[in-house]
């Protein structure tokens, strides 16, 4: 109707309606219905202190990756509260690996399927380094480097502050995307409000432990998932600006190590230091040749596999938030590596980093010998065009460029007196890096209805379009291998000590994920 004050009065569109009226054929309309983010924020409104309570629940059970049974009684709770708010679920099983939890929500004539991925399995844990018990899910007031304090669980009706805290492990990643998608789809089953696509969930049970068996399961599988158009990936932290974040890609990852050799035997170093080869000088020296002081891998052709970005993709790096200052500052840092690039730019190239290095003992354990092997672990993160084999050639290329003979097991005593340097490597393989176009119409759409979800929790446009995360997800196997397109939509708060101690989640990324989900679960079909 126009509502425009200077429209001009029509009599003959009056009397037609004064005839409608008179002849009963004027049916008043009724009010236009919520939409489903409306009902799914009014279901988390009226039940806030529920829904924490229930998160707080489905942190109890514990969930190493590598225990099966824990993570089976883990499975099975999520299975039977996936069927509680309608879902058709099961387990699928293979022999001494941890369940894929199944489940599908089938939409009468939706034209359009989406593919839920969510890992519920977590990363090892040591108690001594927790303030509480991992397991025993602990309230907080705020974060415990603000000062919050515990406090006891919320009862029904009493209010929730979002600045809240909820530490135990995974609460951040990644049992929080599904304590938010069950209340969605609790408040939409109570209201009648239906998903516009059809909804099918593949909960991922040893992503901490490298998701080695998901491409079987997916095998298995097939036939369910052949008709996903699209996956979402439930996972990961917002940007570290605090906003939220999309993003279109992961890097891969590869972990290897390098062992060097002197003497058969640790020699005591007063007998023999200065004589025989100081193993972990000679290790210093090989990793020192890797990287310049810049932190430019200096491993010849390290860069030259990196696929461009798109236009899209350039423009939405341009578009993001500075943070680099203020993380320098958190984190302690006068320089990065890369500068004047800033992380959202260097998270998009191969890195090679040095995740430890042993040889011999420090501390109170310290000895006075020349340790006869020094051992370096690397770990390497791919992009887009990288490929493990490759960049692994490229390493021991390197090594064996400054000077080693490289084998693949502890050299014999042949070996030994055969060549002067000796370098053992191990490892490789990994998942390889993803990324999905952004330029993709299904992925436009995922981008309007996580940017108006996002408005609402954090204002006019806080949401931030990342091309690539840091982290590493096994997204190859459904954007490489069965050639579908994949989003990864992360909800965790981006100080949620992730794979550390004192994991938590702030609660207002709880709420902001519930509205996210019920925005994406409900987005118009307009994409194909």
């Amino acid at each position: 109707m126009n509502t425009n004050a200077t429209a001009r009065w029509n009599p003959g569109f009056a009397f037609r309606i004064l005839a409608l009226v008179v002849a009963g054929l004027l049916v008043t309309q009724p009010a236009a219905a919520q939409s489903g983010a409306d009902v799914a924020r009014a279901y988390r409104e009226a039940h806030e202190a529920e829904i924490v309570r229930d998160f707080a629940e489905l942190l109890t059970y514990p969930n190493r990756a590598r225990d099966l049974e824990d993570v089976t009684r883990a499975a099975e709770y999520i299975r039977d509260e996936l069927q509680a708010v309608g879902v058709t679920s099961e387990l699928i099983r293979i022999d001494g690996v941890a369940p894929l939890v199944y489940g599908e929500l089938r939409v009468p004539d939706a034209e359009r399927t989406l593919g839920i991925y969510v890992h519920y399995d977590g990363q090892p844990v040591d108690p001594l380094n927790w303030t509480h018990p991992p397991f025993e899910p602990t309230l907080y007031t705020a974060s415990m480097e603000a000062g919050g304090t515990p406090r006891s669980m919320p009862e029904p009706g009493d209010p929730v502050d979002p600045e809240w805290r909820l530490y135990a492990r995974s609460a951040g990643d990644d049992k929080a995307p599904i304590a938010a998608i069950l209340p969605v789809l609790r408040a939409f089953r109570e209201e009648g409000v239906q998903p516009t696509s059809n909804l099918v969930f593949f909960f991922d049970g040893e992503e901490e432990a490298g998701s080695r068996h998901l491409g079987r399961y997916m095998e298995m599988a097939a036939d369910r998932i052949a008709d996903i158009d699209v996956w979402l990936f439930f996972d990961g932290p917002a940007h570290q600006s605090g906003r939220p974040q999309l993003t279109f890609g992961v890097r891969g990852s590869m972990g290897m190590e390098v062992t060097v050799y002197g003497a058969t035997r640790n020699l005591h170093s007063g007998h023999y230091g200065n004589w025989t080869p100081d193993t972990g000088n000679i290790l210093a020296r090989l990793l020192a040749s890797m990287k310049d002081d810049t932190g430019r891998v200096l491993v010849d052709g390290w860069y030259d596999t990196v696929e461009p970005l798109g236009a899209e993709e350039r423009a939405a790096l341009e578009a993001m938030p500075p943070v680099d200052e203020a993380l320098k500052r958190e984190l302690g840092l006068v320089w990065t590596e890369g500068e004047p690039e800033t992380l959202s730019e260097r998270i998009l190239l191969p890195a090679l980093n040095i995740r430890g290095i042993t040889s011999g003992n420090t501390g109170a354990l310290a000895r006075n010998i020349i340790p006869n092997t020094a051992v370096a672990a690397l770990g390497i993160r791919l992009v887009k065009g990288n490929e493990a084999d490759h960049l692994r050639r490229l390493v021991v290329e390197h090594i064996e460029g400054q000077g080693f003979h490289v084998v693949s097991e502890d050299p014999d005593m042949e070996t030994r007196l055969r060549y002067p340097r000796i370098a053992k490597v191990t490892g490789g393989g990994g998942y390889p890096a993803a990324r999905t176009g952004m330029d993709n119409p299904f992925v436009q759409e995922i981008i309007g209805a996580a940017a108006a979800a996002a408005d609402r929790a954090f204002g006019p446009g806080s949401l931030v379009l990342a091309p690539g995360l840091g982290g590493t997800l096994p997204l190859y196997l459904f954007t490489d291998v069965a050639g579908k397109p994949a989003v990864n939509v992360p909800v965790a708060n981006h100080d949620n000590n992730q794979h550390a101690p004192d994991e938590n989640l702030r609660i207002a990324n709880l709420w902001y994920a519930i509205d996210l989900y019920a925005a994406l679960l409900t987005m118009p079909i307009t994409a194909f």
